[in-house]
Protein backbone atom coordinates (compact mmCIF):
# COMPACT_ATOMS: atom_id res chain seq x y z
CA UNK A 1 0.00 0.00 0.00
CA UNK A 2 1.13 3.55 -0.59
CA UNK A 3 0.01 7.12 -0.21
CA UNK A 4 -2.64 8.49 2.08
CA UNK A 5 -6.12 9.85 1.92
CA UNK A 6 -5.94 13.31 0.37
CA UNK A 7 -8.03 16.10 -1.01
CA UNK A 8 -9.25 16.20 -4.60
CA UNK A 9 -7.18 17.98 -7.21
CA UNK A 10 -8.27 20.39 -9.90
CA UNK A 11 -9.65 17.87 -12.39
CA UNK A 12 -12.86 18.89 -14.11
CA UNK A 13 -15.77 16.78 -12.89
CA UNK A 14 -18.12 15.19 -15.46
CA UNK A 15 -21.45 16.83 -16.12
CA UNK A 16 -24.27 15.77 -13.81
CA UNK A 17 -26.07 13.85 -16.57
CA UNK A 18 -23.24 11.29 -16.60
CA UNK A 19 -23.21 10.97 -12.80
CA UNK A 20 -26.21 8.70 -12.28
CA UNK A 21 -27.46 8.19 -8.74
CA UNK A 22 -29.80 5.96 -6.78
CA UNK A 23 -32.33 7.90 -4.70
CA UNK A 24 -31.87 5.52 -1.76
CA UNK A 25 -28.14 6.20 -1.56
CA UNK A 26 -28.43 9.90 -2.40
CA UNK A 27 -30.63 10.28 0.69
CA UNK A 28 -27.74 9.19 2.96
CA UNK A 29 -25.99 12.28 4.32
CA UNK A 30 -22.61 10.64 4.93
CA UNK A 31 -22.45 8.79 1.62
CA UNK A 32 -21.39 9.94 -1.85
CA UNK A 33 -21.83 7.74 -4.88
CA UNK A 34 -22.15 7.66 -8.64
CA UNK A 35 -22.80 5.23 -11.46
CA UNK A 36 -20.81 7.03 -14.16
CA UNK A 37 -22.12 6.85 -17.72
CA UNK A 38 -19.89 7.21 -20.79
CA UNK A 39 -20.05 10.98 -21.38
CA UNK A 40 -17.91 13.72 -19.83
CA UNK A 41 -14.40 12.45 -20.45
CA UNK A 42 -11.51 12.91 -22.88
CA UNK A 43 -11.18 9.48 -24.54
CA UNK A 44 -11.82 9.07 -28.25
CA UNK A 45 -12.98 6.46 -30.73
CA UNK A 46 -14.33 3.25 -29.21
CA UNK A 47 -13.65 4.69 -25.76
CA UNK A 48 -15.49 7.99 -26.14
CA UNK A 49 -15.51 9.52 -23.73
CA UNK A 50 -15.42 8.73 -19.96
CA UNK A 51 -13.61 5.40 -20.13
CA UNK A 52 -12.38 4.37 -16.69
CA UNK A 53 -10.89 1.02 -17.69
CA UNK A 54 -7.20 0.87 -16.85
CA UNK A 55 -7.18 -2.57 -18.47
CA UNK A 56 -8.44 -1.28 -21.81
CA UNK A 57 -6.19 -0.36 -24.76
CA UNK A 58 -7.14 3.29 -24.40
CA UNK A 59 -4.41 5.91 -23.98
CA UNK A 60 -3.29 5.67 -20.31
CA UNK A 61 -3.16 9.47 -19.97
CA UNK A 62 -6.78 9.73 -21.11
CA UNK A 63 -7.91 7.03 -18.68
CA UNK A 64 -6.04 8.77 -15.86
CA UNK A 65 -7.74 12.08 -16.68
CA UNK A 66 -11.15 10.39 -16.84
CA UNK A 67 -10.62 8.74 -13.47
CA UNK A 68 -9.44 12.05 -11.99
CA UNK A 69 -12.67 13.65 -13.17
CA UNK A 70 -14.69 10.89 -11.54
CA UNK A 71 -12.71 11.24 -8.32
CA UNK A 72 -13.41 14.98 -8.32
CA UNK A 73 -17.13 14.32 -8.74
CA UNK A 74 -16.98 12.11 -5.64
CA UNK A 75 -14.96 14.64 -3.65
CA UNK A 76 -11.78 12.58 -3.33
CA UNK A 77 -8.22 12.86 -4.63
CA UNK A 78 -7.45 10.87 -7.80
CA UNK A 79 -5.28 8.32 -5.95
CA UNK A 80 -8.18 7.69 -3.58
CA UNK A 81 -10.49 6.28 -6.28
CA UNK A 82 -9.79 2.56 -5.94
CA UNK A 83 -10.77 -0.34 -8.21
CA UNK A 84 -9.47 -3.90 -7.91
CA UNK A 85 -8.10 -6.28 -10.54
CA UNK A 86 -11.41 -7.98 -11.26
CA UNK A 87 -11.46 -11.72 -11.95
CA UNK A 88 -15.19 -12.64 -11.89
CA UNK A 89 -14.76 -14.19 -8.44
CA UNK A 90 -16.51 -14.20 -5.06
CA UNK A 91 -13.50 -12.47 -3.47
CA UNK A 92 -14.07 -9.37 -1.30
CA UNK A 93 -11.39 -7.19 0.30
CA UNK A 94 -11.46 -4.52 3.00
CA UNK A 95 -9.37 -1.42 2.29
CA UNK A 96 -8.18 1.20 4.77
CA UNK A 97 -5.81 3.30 2.61
CA UNK A 98 -5.04 3.81 -1.07
CA UNK A 99 -2.99 1.30 -3.03
CA UNK A 100 -0.64 1.79 -5.95
CA UNK A 101 -1.92 0.34 -9.24
CA UNK A 102 0.58 -2.58 -9.28
CA UNK A 103 -0.66 -3.54 -5.78
CA UNK A 104 -4.33 -3.85 -6.74
CA UNK A 105 -5.85 -6.96 -5.13
CA UNK A 106 -7.46 -9.61 -7.32
CA UNK A 107 -11.05 -9.34 -6.14
CA UNK A 108 -14.56 -8.37 -7.22
CA UNK A 109 -15.85 -6.55 -4.16
CA UNK A 110 -14.31 -3.81 -2.05
CA UNK A 111 -15.43 -2.62 1.38
CA UNK A 112 -14.23 0.32 3.49
CA UNK A 113 -15.04 2.30 6.61
CA UNK A 114 -12.37 4.93 5.86
CA UNK A 115 -13.77 8.37 4.98
CA UNK A 116 -12.28 9.95 1.90
CA UNK A 117 -11.76 6.70 -0.03
CA UNK A 118 -13.95 6.05 -3.07
CA UNK A 119 -14.20 2.33 -3.76
CA UNK A 120 -15.54 1.20 -7.10
CA UNK A 121 -15.96 -1.44 -9.75
CA UNK A 122 -15.53 -1.34 -13.52
CA UNK A 123 -18.24 -2.79 -15.75
CA UNK A 124 -19.43 -2.91 -19.34
CA UNK A 125 -22.57 -5.11 -19.04
CA UNK A 126 -21.96 -6.82 -15.69
CA UNK A 127 -23.87 -5.57 -12.68
CA UNK A 128 -22.40 -2.81 -10.49
CA UNK A 129 -23.83 -2.97 -6.96
CA UNK A 130 -23.17 -0.23 -4.39
CA UNK A 131 -23.95 -0.84 -0.72
CA UNK A 132 -24.01 1.32 2.40
CA UNK A 133 -24.76 1.12 6.10
CA UNK A 134 -24.69 4.80 6.99
CA UNK A 135 -25.16 4.25 10.72
CA UNK A 136 -22.10 1.98 10.91
CA UNK A 137 -20.13 4.11 8.45
CA UNK A 138 -19.40 1.21 6.10
CA UNK A 139 -19.72 1.11 2.31
CA UNK A 140 -19.12 -1.53 -0.35
CA UNK A 141 -18.96 -2.01 -4.10
CA UNK A 142 -19.43 -5.31 -5.92
CA UNK A 143 -18.83 -6.39 -9.52
CA UNK A 144 -21.65 -8.86 -10.13
CA UNK A 145 -21.47 -10.56 -13.47
CA UNK A 146 -23.32 -13.83 -13.74
CA UNK A 147 -20.31 -15.85 -12.56
CA UNK A 148 -19.51 -13.67 -9.57
CA UNK A 149 -23.15 -13.42 -8.55
CA UNK A 150 -23.64 -17.19 -8.85
CA UNK A 151 -20.54 -17.98 -6.81
CA UNK A 152 -21.25 -15.55 -3.97
CA UNK A 153 -19.61 -12.16 -4.52
CA UNK A 154 -22.62 -10.31 -3.13
CA UNK A 155 -22.73 -12.43 0.00
CA UNK A 156 -18.96 -12.00 0.41
CA UNK A 157 -19.31 -8.21 0.19
CA UNK A 158 -22.07 -8.23 2.81
CA UNK A 159 -20.02 -10.46 5.13
CA UNK A 160 -17.01 -8.14 4.77
CA UNK A 161 -19.22 -5.17 5.62
CA UNK A 162 -20.46 -7.01 8.72
CA UNK A 163 -16.87 -7.60 9.84
CA UNK A 164 -16.45 -3.81 9.69
CA UNK A 165 -19.49 -3.24 11.91
CA UNK A 166 -22.37 -3.10 9.43
CA UNK A 167 -25.67 -4.89 9.91
CA UNK A 168 -27.33 -6.44 6.89
CA UNK A 169 -30.79 -5.30 7.97
CA UNK A 170 -29.51 -1.69 7.70
CA UNK A 171 -27.64 -2.04 4.40
CA UNK A 172 -28.99 -0.16 1.39
CA UNK A 173 -28.12 -1.71 -1.99
CA UNK A 174 -28.38 -0.09 -5.43
CA UNK A 175 -28.06 -1.79 -8.82
CA UNK A 176 -26.63 0.35 -11.60
CA UNK A 177 -26.67 0.13 -15.39
CA UNK A 178 -26.13 -3.39 -16.73
CA UNK A 179 -27.30 -5.61 -19.56
CA UNK A 180 -31.01 -6.37 -19.31
CA UNK A 181 -33.02 -9.46 -20.14
CA UNK A 182 -34.22 -8.49 -23.67
CA UNK A 183 -30.56 -8.24 -24.77
CA UNK A 184 -28.96 -11.03 -22.74
CA UNK A 185 -29.31 -14.21 -24.74
CA UNK A 186 -27.54 -17.26 -23.30
CA UNK A 187 -27.03 -20.81 -24.50
CA UNK A 188 -28.58 -24.05 -23.22
CA UNK A 189 -25.55 -24.92 -21.07
CA UNK A 190 -25.95 -21.60 -19.23
CA UNK A 191 -29.63 -22.26 -18.53
CA UNK A 192 -28.87 -25.82 -17.42
CA UNK A 193 -26.16 -24.67 -15.02
CA UNK A 194 -28.45 -22.22 -13.24
CA UNK A 195 -31.34 -24.65 -13.01
CA UNK A 196 -29.02 -27.34 -11.67
CA UNK A 197 -27.91 -24.93 -8.92
CA UNK A 198 -31.53 -24.23 -8.00
CA UNK A 199 -34.66 -25.21 -9.96
CA UNK A 200 -36.23 -21.91 -8.82
CA UNK A 201 -33.72 -20.11 -11.04
CA UNK A 202 -35.97 -20.92 -13.98
CA UNK A 203 -37.83 -17.73 -13.14
CA UNK A 204 -34.86 -15.67 -14.34
CA UNK A 205 -35.15 -16.93 -17.92
CA UNK A 206 -37.52 -16.15 -20.77
CA UNK A 207 -37.65 -18.00 -24.08
CA UNK A 208 -35.35 -16.75 -26.81
CA UNK A 209 -36.14 -16.76 -30.54
CA UNK A 210 -33.37 -19.34 -30.95
CA UNK A 211 -34.22 -22.92 -29.89
CA UNK A 212 -32.83 -24.05 -26.53
CA UNK A 213 -31.55 -20.56 -25.75
CA UNK A 214 -32.86 -18.21 -23.08
CA UNK A 215 -32.93 -14.55 -22.10
CA UNK A 216 -31.34 -14.08 -18.69
CA UNK A 217 -32.54 -11.55 -16.11
CA UNK A 218 -29.23 -10.59 -14.49
CA UNK A 219 -30.57 -7.71 -12.35
CA UNK A 220 -33.47 -9.88 -11.18
CA UNK A 221 -31.03 -12.60 -10.17
CA UNK A 222 -28.80 -10.10 -8.34
CA UNK A 223 -31.76 -8.60 -6.48
CA UNK A 224 -32.94 -12.08 -5.48
CA UNK A 225 -29.51 -12.97 -4.09
CA UNK A 226 -29.43 -9.72 -2.12
CA UNK A 227 -32.92 -10.32 -0.78
CA UNK A 228 -32.07 -13.87 0.26
CA UNK A 229 -29.01 -12.50 2.07
CA UNK A 230 -31.25 -10.29 4.21
CA UNK A 231 -30.94 -6.96 2.39
CA UNK A 232 -34.36 -5.31 2.59
CA UNK A 233 -33.70 -2.02 0.76
CA UNK A 234 -32.78 -2.71 -2.85
CA UNK A 235 -33.03 -0.13 -5.63
CA UNK A 236 -32.55 -0.84 -9.33
CA UNK A 237 -31.87 2.03 -11.74
CA UNK A 238 -33.39 -0.15 -14.52
CA UNK A 239 -30.94 1.03 -17.19
CA UNK A 240 -29.58 -1.22 -19.95
CA UNK A 241 -25.97 -0.87 -21.09
CA UNK A 242 -26.53 -2.79 -24.34
CA UNK A 243 -29.66 -0.93 -25.44
CA UNK A 244 -28.52 2.64 -24.74
CA UNK A 245 -25.37 3.20 -26.80
CA UNK A 246 -25.49 6.95 -26.30
CA UNK A 247 -25.00 6.63 -22.55
CA UNK A 248 -23.27 3.31 -21.95
CA UNK A 249 -20.43 1.07 -23.01
CA UNK A 250 -21.29 -2.60 -23.67
CA UNK A 251 -18.97 -5.57 -23.99
CA UNK A 252 -21.62 -7.66 -25.75
CA UNK A 253 -22.46 -4.89 -28.20
CA UNK A 254 -18.75 -4.59 -29.05
CA UNK A 255 -18.57 -8.34 -29.70
CA UNK A 256 -21.62 -8.26 -31.96
CA UNK A 257 -19.99 -5.44 -33.94
CA UNK A 258 -16.59 -7.17 -34.09
CA UNK A 259 -14.92 -4.19 -32.44
CA UNK A 260 -11.45 -4.63 -31.03
CA UNK A 261 -12.11 -3.32 -27.54
CA UNK A 262 -14.64 -1.40 -25.44
CA UNK A 263 -14.80 1.23 -22.72
CA UNK A 264 -15.51 0.52 -19.06
CA UNK A 265 -17.75 2.35 -16.62
CA UNK A 266 -16.85 3.06 -13.03
CA UNK A 267 -19.45 2.89 -10.28
CA UNK A 268 -18.13 4.06 -6.92
CA UNK A 269 -19.14 4.97 -3.38
CA UNK A 270 -17.42 6.88 -0.57
CA UNK A 271 -17.93 8.08 2.96
CA UNK A 272 -17.67 11.85 3.28
CA UNK A 273 -14.36 12.85 4.83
Amino acid sequence: MSGGVGRPGAAKAPHEETKLQAASLAALVRVRHAFFARQGGVSRGLYASLNGGAGSDDAPADVAENRARMAAALGVAPHCLLTAYQIHSPEAVVVERPWARPERPRADAIVTRTPGLAIGVTTADCGPVLLADEEAGVVGAAHAGWRGAATGVLEAAIAAMERCGARRDRIVAALGPMIRQPNYEVGPEFVARFQADDPANARFFRPSPRPDHGLFDLPGYIAARLGAAGIGRIEDLELCTYADEGRFFSYRRSVHRHEGDYGRHISAIALAG
